[in-house]
């Protein structure tokens, strides 16, 4: 079952481009978007969410004032802070009401994608840590839960790694960098980063199209097509 989230932010482009990141991780689905806090807490008190994506300024109510408004009503929902601005005493002002991260506008697609890994990892592991020792108390404090998988290499994370298995997964034939960094959302150097581990591990092979009229284009299929 996803994870539900709220998103409140007065400003419907990036409301759109908050809801498309969170559309495009599988274990979370956004149940409603507000304009301004006083909708958000309305809503809130007859609607239970997992987290909250809140920006900071807004209209009628504030990010920090509705996000002390929540803690006030003990609303049982994860929060993460937004905000175009960087000042130190606001960051500082929300660390204290609890919210899970913080992230600065404009932001990339994977930092948006480590604030929900990171709400979902503190989530999973306060479900599985019914009888609590020290050690799983500092896990889940410190957001540093082990892993079994394998270890990546520096600068390769697990759910942008799948996002690209996934793509090729479910689009058969060649496709260029340019082609994939659109479709998934994601930059040119971040695709390409990882379409070079993908080549390195032998999931991928590559050609090149001479016929663009332009400079050679790298292409790229499954291994397995």
């Amino acid at each position: 079952m996803a994870y539900k989230v709220l998103i409140v932010e007065d400003d419907p482009m990036v409301a759109m481009i908050n809801e498309q990141y969170i559309c495009k991780n599988k274990d979370f689905s956004v149940i409603a978007t507000c304009r301004n806090g006083q909708e958000a807490i309305e809503f809130l008190q007859s609607n239970s969410v997992d987290l909250i994506v809140l920006d900071v300024f807004m209209p009628v109510m504030t990010g920090v004032e509705t996000l002390k408004k929540i803690r006030e009503l003990k609303i049982k929902s994860e929060v993460i802070m937004v905000t175009a601005a960087n000042d130190a005493s606001t960051l500082e002002e929300t660390m204290h009401l609890g919210v899970i991260d913080y992230l600065i506008k404009p932001f990339a697609y994977e930092r948006f994608q480590v604030a929900l890994e990171k709400f979902a990892s503190k989530n999973k592991a306060l479900k599985a840590n019914t009888v609590l020792d020290q050690r799983s108390v500092d896990n889940i404090i410190s957001n540093n839960l082990k892993q079994k998988e394998k270890d990546y290499p520096k600068g390769i994370q697990k759910k942008t790694l799948k996002l690209m298995q996934t793509y090729f997964e479910e689009n058969k034939g060649w496709h260029s960098g340019d082609m994939i960094a659109e479709k998934l959302g994601l930059s040119i150097v971040t695709v390409r980063h990882y379409l070079t581990y993908l080549l390195e591990q032998k999931l991928l092979v590559e050609d090149i199209n001479y016929e663009t009229g332009g400079r050679p284009c790298m292409l790229y299929k499954s291994i397995n097509q």
